[in-house]
Formats: structure tokens, C-alpha cells, sequence
């Protein structure tokens, strides 16, 4: 019954462009376009982004740089391409809890949906439930019960309010019944790496930045 809800939370990530008109000149690009991460390096949308300028470069025929600008669960980031001209040479990489959840728990100084144009849904991506390899729990069922026998003690490594990683634990403990501390951090990839040190629990995370430790057996899936 667990394992269906703990894939809810699918990520999207959606490349947003801060247009004005709608078109861009016959001549753009002219020189280099800042794509916007707004969480830490080394975290799934950080990774996605360096992929994506990587392949943009050639048919646009500039460079893309990707810069990091994190905080407030992405919307720090958010708002700096809201403060760029709207000439197409800032664009933002975000996902859902960017560019949908932090416009309704967040008092934002732009707007979401008239402040940016989208241009493509770039990739999705499940979320899956992580621990250190100190906790004893070795399935799903027994984590569930390990959890509710250390209510007020687990520690839950977030991306911040609002992201995916966030409430997708709150899903988990409204579901388990169970008290949970949230620690949030600058993005997923930093949050993993204290996982995996043994300073957290568990973790919601997207499958793309936790499989491959899990693989090395770094940390436990469940």
C-alpha cells in the first residue's frame, strides 16, 4: 500500500523563457545565454542543466553558462530571472516545486504564471525513498516501523519548504503517523551527501541523483 504513494511526487523539470514580446530576433542568440539553477550544485536539476547547455551550445551557437543562485526552495533563483531584461538571454531550469508549489506557499514577488513563457517539459522523474546504511531497516515495512518506534528522533534531509523532497516526507509521515524532523538544505545534492555521512536518516530524493549511490551501495532504497 506504501510503495504507490511514495512515487507521487514525480518531478518535472520545465525550462521557462523571460520573454516580452513573445518572439526573439532573427539575430539572437548574439552572445552567451545564463541558464538559471535554482538549487546547489551536484543536485538532479543542477546535473540537468549542465547537460542541457552543454547541448544547446552548438545549434545555438554560443555558450550556455549555468549559474547557481540558491535559497527559499528555489524561488531566490526564480526571482533573479524575473530581474533580468526580457530579451531571452536569462532563462530558468526549475520543477515543480519552483514554478508551481512556492507560488502558493510563498508570498512572491513575481508571478508565476504571467511572468514567464514556457518553452519545453524536459524531463520527469520519481522520487524514491533513501536512508544511511546505519538504519536497521532493511525493507520498506520495516523502516515504517522503525520510524514510528523513533518518532521525534528521525531526521529527513529536504531541498528546502515546499520542494518535492519536502512534501513528499510530509505525505510519508501524514501516512505512517509518525513525527518527523525535517532538516532543509540548499538542494537535494548536498542533503544526499550528508545521507550518506551518517548526519541524516532518510531522504526523499529524485531517482536520478540517488540510484547510482544506491547502486554503490552507499545508501539503502527502499
Amino acid at each position: 500500500m506504501l510503495a504507490r504513494p511514495l512515487a507521487v511526487a514525480v518531478t518535472v523539470a520545465v525550462l521557462v523563457l523571460s520573454c516580452a514580446g513573445g518572439s526573439l530576433a532573427d539575430s539572437f542568440p548574439s552572445r552567451p545565454v545564463t541558464l538559471v539553477v535554482p538549487f546547489g550544485a551536484g543536485g538532479p536539476v543542477d546535473t540537468l542543466a549542465r547537460i542541457l547547455a552543454e547541448k544547446m551550445r552548438e545549434p545555438l551557437g554560443q555558450n550556455v553558462v549555468v549559474e547557481s543562485v540558491t535559497g527559499a526552495s528555489g524561488s531566490l533563483g526564480v526571482g533573479r530571472v524575473v530581474r533580468s531584461p526580457p530579451d531571452g538571454y536569462t532563462v530558468s531550469i526549475g520543477n515543480w516545486p519552483t514554478h508551481v508549489v512556492n507560488g502558493a506557499i510563498y508570498p512572491l514577488q513575481y508571478d508565476l504564471l504571467k511572468d514567464f513563457e514556457p518553452v519545453a517539459q524536459i524531463a520527469s522523474n520519481p522520487q524514491l525513498l533513501v536512508s544511511k546504511n546505519a538504519v536497521p531497516a532493511k525493507d520498506l515495512r520495516e523502516l515504517v516501523a522503525w520510524v514510528k518506534a523513533n518518532s521525534d528522533r528521525v531526521t529527513v534531509g529536504t531541498a528546502g519548504a515546499g520542494a518535492a523532497s519536502h512534501v513528499t516526507g510530509v505525505y510519508f509521515q501524514n501516512l505512517t503517523g509518525a513525527k518527523l524532523s525535517f532538516i532543509p538544505y540548499k538542494g537535494t545534492g548536498p542533503a544526499l551527501l550528508d545521507l550518506m555521512a551518517g548526519h541524516i536518516d532518510i531522504m526523499f530524493d529524485q531517482a536520478s541523483n540517488a540510484l547510482p549511490h544506491a547502486r554503490a551501495g552507499k545508501l539503502r532504497p527502499y
